[in-house]
């Protein structure tokens, strides 16, 4: 009996597959919004200043930022189901999970993009108000132990690679 109760709470995690799906598709509608907005203003405006090209610039930088932080719960979504509920979804070789470790290198992947992108951000709209060196040093050093941990990661074989 305690068996069957441990193997059914496996479904339990769709409570997380629903909570990120959710997530990413308010994020990137939300996103989209606010990049026609960005569109429709630089349409409108089509004489702009070197501050506002700037602006424009930098809102969309920061829409890039809210898609890729859509698309990293998209692939938590589809990770947790593939890996928990179901892992026969018609998806692209580069989103089938086959362990759990194959979902946190494409979650580090998105991290290390989305550190770049918003530090991007910030580089674009500073205005010496902060210290963008420490800053910046701080996304750095991220960015250099999660590429640190993808590298030291054992490398599985592929069905066809020789061993």
């Amino acid at each position: 009996m305690l068996n069957r109760l441990l193997e059914s709470t496996h479904y339990l995690i769709f409570v997380a597959v629903l909570g990120s799906l959710l997530a990413a598709i308010l994020i990137l509608v939300m996103a989209s919004i606010a990049e026609v907005q960005v569109i429709i203003g630089i349409l409108t405006n089509i004489w702009a200043t070197d501050k506002e090209v700037k602006a424009f610039s930098l809102a969309l930088i920061n829409i890039v930022d809210y898609l890729l932080l859509a698309t990293g719960f998209y692939i938590i979504a589809l990770g947790f189901y593939e890996l928990f509920i179901d892992d026969k979804l018609n998806l692209p070789a580069w989103l089938i999970f086959h362990d759990f470790d194959d979902l946190k290198s494409k979650l580090v992947g998105i991290i290390i993009v989305v550190l770049g992108v918003n530090f991007l951000s910030n580089a674009v709209s500073w205005h010496g108000e902060i210290d963008i060196i420490g800053y910046g040093a701080a996304v750095g050093l991220v960015i250099a132990a999660l590429t640190y941990y993808l590298s030291i990661k054992p490398k599985k074989n592929k069905p066809g690679d020789e061993e």
